[in-house]
C-alpha cells in the first residue's frame, strides 16, 4: 500500500491535515488524519542599547502558530526582560509570519546578560540550553499572600474536566499541551494550546500581560502534564499564588515553589490530587507540609 505524502491546504495555523495508513480489525486503509502544526517562532526585540536602536533576536522557540504576539510578550516578562506592560509599544508580525518583534520605550533599561544565554528553544523544553541554574532563575517581585487565596478541594476536582472540554485542538489532534487558568470559584479565565507546555502558559500569561491584568494573585493555573521548574517560575514572575497539574511536579519545581510561596498540586483528578507545598490554600488540606528527605522516611522504596 502507498501511502501519499501529502499535506492538505490548512484551513486554520494550528492544524494541518495527512495521509495515514490506519489499521484496525476488520484491516488497513488510507485515511486523512489532522496534527498540530510544530513551526518555528524567533523572537526580536526592538530596543535602545547605548543610546542606539538595536533589533536584536532574542529566542527562537518550536511552537504551535496562533496567539504569536502572546507568546512573545509571555516569554519577554516571564524572562524577566520586561516588567511592565507600558514598557512596550508594540507588537509586531515580520516577514513570513514566523518572526514577532517586540518594540519597547526607549527610556526601558534591557538587561543584556539575559539576552546572552542560549538562543533556540525546543518546544519540549524551556530551559534546555542555559549554562546554570543561577542562569535560569528570574526575579519575581510578586510574592504570593500566605494562605490566600484559599479554595475549595472540591473547585480543584472539576478543572481537569473543565480544561479537558475546552482543549479544541486537542480535539483534533491529541498532541497539544494546554494552560489554563481559573478563578478561585473554577470559573474559566483564559486558555492557550501549544505543542510546548511553556509556549502554552507564556501564551496565556502574555495575554493576561496585555491586558493589564498581572499580577494574577487570585487565580488557580491548571497545566495539561507535569509541573517542571519553568512552569513553576513563569507561574511565580506572573504572581499566580497556585499551580495545579494533571501530572507530576519535579523535585526542582517543588523546591522553587516553596521557595516563592507558591501552591504545587500534582496528579489532579476529579476524584484525588495530591498538595506538595503550601497546603494552607486548599481548604479541607492538611497544612502542615514540611520537606522531608528521602532518606529520612522509614517506608520501603521499589523501582518498578
Amino acid at each position: 500500500m502507498v501511502i501519499s505524502d501529502r499535506i492538505y491546504p490548512r484551513t486554520d495555523s494550528a492544524l494541518a491535515v495527512v495521509s495515514v495508513c490506519r489499521i484496525d480489525d476488520s484491516g488497513s486503509a488510507v485515511h486523512p488524519d489532522v496534527l498540530a502544526v510544530e513551526e518555528p517562532l524567533e523572537i526580536r526585540l526592538g530596543c535602545t542599547i547605548n543610546g542606539r536602536r538595536s533589533h536584536r533576536g532574542v529566542s527562537i522557540t518550536m511552537r504551535t502558530p496562533g496567539h504569536d504576539s502572546e507568546l512573545a510578550v509571555g516569554f519577554l516578562f516571564t524572562e524577566g526582560i520586561i516588567t511592565a506592560r507600558e514598557q512596550v509599544t508594540g507588537v509586531r508580525a515580520c516577514g513570513t509570519g514566523n518572526v514577532v518583534r517586540v518594540d519597547l520605550r526607549p527610556e526601558v533599561a534591557v538587561d543584556l546578560t539575559r539576552l546572552e544565554r542560549h538562543f533556540y528553544t525546543a518546544s519540549s523544553c524551556g530551559v534546555c540550553g542555559k549554562a546554570s541554574l543561577e542562569a535560569v532563575r528570574v526575579c519575581s517581585p510578586h510574592r504570593p499572600s500566605e494562605g490566600w487565596p484559599v479554595v475549595e478541594a472540591a473547585v480543584i476536582h472539576r478543572l481537569p474536566d473543565t480544561l479537558r472540554t475546552e482543549q479544541v485542538v486537542f480535539d483534533r489532534t491529541g498532541g497539544l499541551h494546554a494552560a489554563a487558568l481559573f478563578d478561585i470559584h473554577g470559573d474559566l479565565l483564559c486558555l492557550r494550546e501549544d505543542v510546548g507546555r511553556h509556549n502554552a502558559l507564556d501564551k496565556l500569561i502574555g495575554a493576561q500581560f496585555l491586558s493589564g491584568r498581572t499580577p494574577l494573585s487570585e487565580s488557580v493555573l491548571l497545566v495539561s502534564g507535569r509541573a517542571s521548574f519553568e512552569l513553576v517560575q513563569k507561574a511565580a514572575v506572573a504572581g499566580i499564588p497556585i499551580l495545579a497539574a494533571v501530572g507530576a511536579p519535579s523535585s526542582l519545581a517543588v523546591d522553587l515553589a516553596r521557595e516563592h510561596g507558591l501552591t504545587v498540586l500534582g496528579f489532579v483528578r476529579t476524584d484525588r490530587f495530591n498538595i506538595y507545598t503550601a497546603a494552607g490554600r486548599i481548604r479541607h488540606a492538611v497544612s502542615d507540609l514540611q520537606p522531608t528527605l528521602i532518606s529520612e522516611m522509614r517506608v520501603p522504596l521499589s523501582i518498578v
